[in-house]
């Protein structure tokens, strides 16, 4: 977006547009039933959420469904894993087989799915611990989550929300769901061969169950048992788990079935946002403008007149002496390209700066054109890795050529630097991390051999194209700064007021942050407890808006700098732009206080570390943007100067 008044006409455009709800793109390729065939039902991870009587997320690790202290049925032959995607197993999915026999069409009432388990008081206590954490089971069926119905009094729509109920808290006591009745949505495409396109579960307490038969028959009674089942901790306990099969014809095609799945919350929240943000951001590129197109033009052409004609006023002063003090940032033309300190640290941030900024938006650009749908699970993260690793030569590129303009002379170092020294930072932090969770005996712990996995596309293919980027950086030429380097610095004046560092960037780092604190929510609620993110549409508007102002507000803030006679803009723009990620912590903190309530020390430090890490990695990304704007702008202004 660019301050002319075609960019209004674009931001309206894209705002009345459906890129805020974006669409679906089947992920999978259809499977046809016929009357009768089994349609496998395959189990995830336990994972804790929020429920009716308890808003808050108790806690942060998932358990394996077969996870002994549950004492679910398991297939006859043991359960298997089923493939999995890199991003799905970073996120926690463990998808194995199950004992339920689903026939296409075919009505069951009341089947127990094993014989009677027999669940110890140490276990009774484990589980109980689970159903007061508000813990959902999650089922698949077709590549569907098996969920439940909820109701949008907001905008009067029914949506299914993945995952249902481990039990439920009556009095004070927890009961425990040994009954399921499965409600199959199916829709026929033509003659005998139907599709799966919805499933419901409505998970029961009923204490009264038991198998009855023997064998192969696995029917059982006391299904509608008003007793619930209350899991002594202090003896053995005996539970039968039993289901019941509905199926429904529906009208629902293939292609939306995942359409009340996708539900967006509080759309109206959403545009007030948008609006909002769209509100500063043309307030922002009308003060841009406006320094650029009135007081800077002004300025220069004055600075260029009285260089050419070397005019004195009838005092003996220089006329150009009294502009050039109305206007301070001329007289720092000798020295705003002197390089910063340390700028090899500064060159590898942005060089990964840049890497994550190309990875970001075009994840985000995929997923709006709908390309990640979340019937492909963990497509989204897998797309993550796969871009950050592809655009390290990018990474690689752009850290050279800011380091050449700095002069430096540490080429081996940038070259070993640029990829390792961030993602080494990243993998250790989420190594330690992954330590907790695989102490906690999670699910959610990434297996030894897929970190292999990833260190291995990291140096084989991240690690060499970053190199090969830093190479062709080197070997292009550099270009001239555009105004001479004084040999002796110039003093700089004091800094007052919001000019300090720490104001300045507390200053401009609010307003980006204003821009997507909103989808931020949605965001941690998706992570932090285990729903659906697909409101990419709003995503990607944010993202553009959170850019647009990040740049204009750090090209302010080093024009007021430059003016003060501060010739050290380097770092303070890539601070003050970065600056926004204080905020995306403290928001993180705040969350934290409001949606999540854990009970143990562990669950506070995998929150704090993950929280802390990827605000760092958003610092990293936001105050490159916030630098390569403000290098645009200062290489603009000082090029328009005639200087000698």
């Amino acid at each position: 977006m660019r301050p002319h008044d075609s960019s209004a006409s674009l931001a309206l455009v894209l705002l009345s547009s459906k890129l805020a709800h974006a669409f679906y793109l089947p992920g999978i390729t259809p499977t046809n039933y016929r009357v009768g065939d089994l349609v496998p039902l395959n189990v995830n991870h336990l994972t804790p959420s929020q429920s009716d009587r308890d808003t808050q997320t108790r806690s942060v690790f998932s358990f394996d469904y077969y996870h002994p202290a549950f004492h679910f049925c398991p297939p006859e032959d043991g359960p298997e894993y089923l493939s999995e995607s890199l991003g799905s197993i970073l996120f926690g999915d463990r998808i194995q087989t199950s004992p339920f026999q689903l026939h296409l069409g075919k009505n069951e009432t009341c089947k127990a799915v094993c014989d009677e388990q027999v669940m110890e008081s140490r276990d009774a206590k484990f589980v109980n611990k689970r159903i007061w954490q508000n813990y959902n089971l999650n089922w698949l069926i077709d590549g569907l989550p098996a969920g439940q119905a909820y109701y949008d009094p907001a905008t009067e729509t029914e949506y299914y929300q993945p995952g249902f109920a481990l039990g439920e808290v009556v009095d004070e006591t927890p009961h425990l769901h040994n009954h399921y009745d499965i409600l199959i949505d199916y829709h026929q495409v033509r003659a005998d061969q139907y599709r799966v396109v919805g499933i419901l579960v409505e998970p029961q307490s009923a204490g009264g169950t038991r198998r009855i038969g023997s064998g192969d028959d696995f029917s059982a009674e006391g299904c509608s048992s008003d007793q619930p089942v209350v899991l002594s901790e202090k003896s053995n306990n005996k539970v039968t788990y039993t289901y019941s099969v509905y199926w429904r014809p529906s009208s629902t095609s293939f292609a939306t079935r995942w359409d009340k799945y996708l539900h967006v919350y509080d759309a109206k929240i959403h545009w007030f946002s948008l609006i909002n943000s769209a509100v500063i951001v043309m307030f922002l590129i009308g003060m841009v403008g406006t320094v650029l197109g009135r007081t800077l033009r002004k300025d220069i052409a004055r600075y260029n007149r009285l260089d050419q004609l070397g005019l004195d006023d009838l005092n003996g002063n220089s006329v150009e002496d009294g502009i050039q003090e109305d206007s301070g940032w001329k007289l720092v033309h000798g020295d705003v390209f002197r390089p910063p300190k340390n700028p090899l640290l500064l060159a590898v941030l942005v060089g990964n700066g840049t890497q994550l900024f190309m990875m970001a938006g075009f994840t985000i650009a995929f997923a709006v054109v709908g390309f990640l749908s979340p019937s492909n699970r963990g497509s989204l993260a897998t797309v993550m890795i796969l871009l950050y690793t592809v655009f390290g030569f990018v990474g690689g590129y752009a850290s050279a050529r800011v380091y050449k303009s700095f002069r430096g002379d540490k080429w081996k170092q940038l070259f070993i630097y640029t990829p390792s020294a961030l993602p080494a930072l990243v993998f250790g932090t989420f190594f330690l991390l992954n330590l907790l969770v695989w102490a906690r005996q999670s699910s959610g712990a990434v297996p030894f051999t897929t970190m292999l996995v990833i260190v291995g596309i990291w140096f084989v293919i991240s690690v060499p194209l970053s190199i090969l980027g830093s190479w062709f950086g080197f070997r292009q030429p550099q270009a001239e700064p555009p105004v001479r380097t004084n040999q002796i610095p110039r003093q700089i004046p004091p800094s007052s007021g919001y000019l300090r560092p720490f104001p300045s960037m507390m200053l401009v780092g609010i307003l980006p942050f204003g821009a997507i604190f909103v989808e931020l929510y949605f965001i941690m609620s998706s992570l932090w407890s285990s729903r659906i993110y697909y409101m990419f549409g709003f995503l990607f508007l944010c993202y553009g808006l959170m850019i647009v102002t990040s740049a204009a507000c750090a090209i302010l803030m080093i024009y007021f700098v430059l003016c003060a006679e501060n010739y050290h803009w380097q770092w303070r723009a890539f601070g003050s732009s970065g600056a926004s990620a204080g905020y995306v912590f403290a928001y993180s903190l705040l969350y934290w206080a409001r949606m999540l309530s854990f009970s143990s020390w562990t669950g506070g430090m995998l929150y704090l570390g993950y929280s802390a890490l990827l605000s760092f990695m958003w610092f990293v990304m936001s105050g490159t943007i916030g630098f390569v704007a403000c290098w645009v702008f200062v290489h603009r202004i000082y090029g328009s100067l005639k200087v000698d």
